[in-house]
């Protein structure tokens, strides 16, 4: 067999968990080759806001993943050219109970380590002037947050991989079976490596049905949008949130004020409770507000995307901020592998093969730190 077919670890799947994987097995001196059955990134990995979030995650482990990820976004910054805004967040209250919830939170918040702090109407207002100011109550601001742009970051990682780590990069090319140490592709190559990464999100159904079926892991769909480019250089400023993100993120937990929140929000908005939407605006580097989302699961999911979650959407997200052009430029879904309990799945189905998926709508902010984790339980 030639020697070009031959590598430390095999990573299938160039996503942003993949692209961590490879990364970090790299980082530490192995040889890596990376497939893809796609010469370029169509996944769910392209297809989200591009946040880097830890203001979501729970104090402790959660949050320490969500901030070592982050460093690794900047050094990307640094060593990839990569655009990675240190843009913060801003959850934006408009009713009374999400602003004692967020009085609480940071409350709560800042012992456990979280770095936020609470803002007053008028003090949030002459700081961030995208904030609707028709009924606003008070904010909640983090500087953790980052904004990057996943179509482009996820075209430009493999290549930095096998610049700057001689990493192989196998894109276009499918991967039909996995039985470690060989990797076989449609190509006919016959590929052998000590270890070998599975991930390819849900498809990893493909290789390995029995496991995808006994996993527990379901399929999760959202549909998002982007409006135009802001005219005469517009920013947003930071990522924006509102009440019924406060819903959606373990984080808020904490706070005894949520279950009166979620009452009044399943009273009054069941519509966004059916479609598990809540609202949030990210920014990107061509001055587009990418905007979203929405999560129906398994068998409620359609190829066809509903215009009433879109209208539902940008109906909420108006009462939020004010945005100087509101044309919708781009429209589209993705479905990505939601563990209902586990925030990573990871199988080995048989000796040098681990299948590790599923970050629950979290890869962007944590899977650099899921991966680290996982290489130094592991060797």
């Amino acid at each position: 067999m030639s020697s070009d077919k031959r590598a430390d670890v095999a990573v299938v799947g160039a996503g942003i968990v993949g692209l961590a994987f490879a990364w970090e097995a790299a980082r530490r001196g192995r040889s890596v080759v990376l497939f893809d059955r796609t010469p370029g990134p169509q996944g769910a990995s392209v297809r989200n806001f591009g946040m880097v979030w830890p203001i979501g995650q729970l104090p402790g482990p959660a949050y320490d993943r969500a901030l070592r990820s982050r460093a690794r976004w900047l050094e990307l910054k640094e060593r990839a050219g990569l655009w990675v805004s240190e843009c913060g967040s801003l959850h934006v209250a408009h009713d009374d109970d999400e602003d004692a919830l967020l009085r609480e939170f940071a409350e709560l918040a800042r012992p456990g380590g979280i770095r936020c702090e609470y803002l007053p109407r008028a003090d949030a207002l002459g700081r961030f002037p995208a904030i609707n100011p028709a009924g606003f109550r008070g904010a909640l601001h983090s500087p953790t947050e980052l904004a990057v742009n996943p179509p482009d970051t996820l075209a430009r990682l493999p290549r930095f991989l096998a610049d700057a780590h001689g990493v192989q990069l196998r894109l276009g090319e499918a991967v039909t079976s996995v039985e470690a140490p060989q990797v076989r592709t449609a190509a006919g190559d016959v590929w052998r490596a000590d270890r070998v990464f599975v991930c390819s999100g849900a498809d990893f159904e493909t290789l390995f049905p029995e496991t995808f079926a006994a996993s527990g892991i379901r399929r999760c769909k959202l549909q998002m949008m982007k409006t135009r480019p802001q005219p005469n250089g517009w920013r947003a400023g930071p990522h924006i949130a509102g009440g019924l993100t406060l819903c959606h993120y373990k984080a808020f937990e904490l706070c005894s004020t949520l279950p009166a929140l979620k009452a009044r929000i399943a009273a009054t908005m069941p519509e966004y409770v059916k479609y598990g939407i809540h609202v949030m605006a990210s920014q990107n580097d061509r001055g587009e507000v990418v905007i979203g989302d929405s999560h129906e699961y398994d068998a409620d999911i359609s190829v066809f995307d509903k215009t009433e979650i879109d209208e539902l959407i940008l109906k909420e997200l108006r009462t939020m901020i004010d945005v100087p052009d509101w044309t919708i430029g781009a429209r589209w879904h993705g479905v990505y592998a939601k563990h209902p309990e586990k925030h990573f799945v990871t199988h080995e189905p048989h000796p040098g093969c681990v299948i590790a998926v599923a970050p629950g709508g979290l890869g962007m902010t944590m899977s650099f730190a899921l991966a680290e984790d996982w290489w130094n339980a592991n060797t």
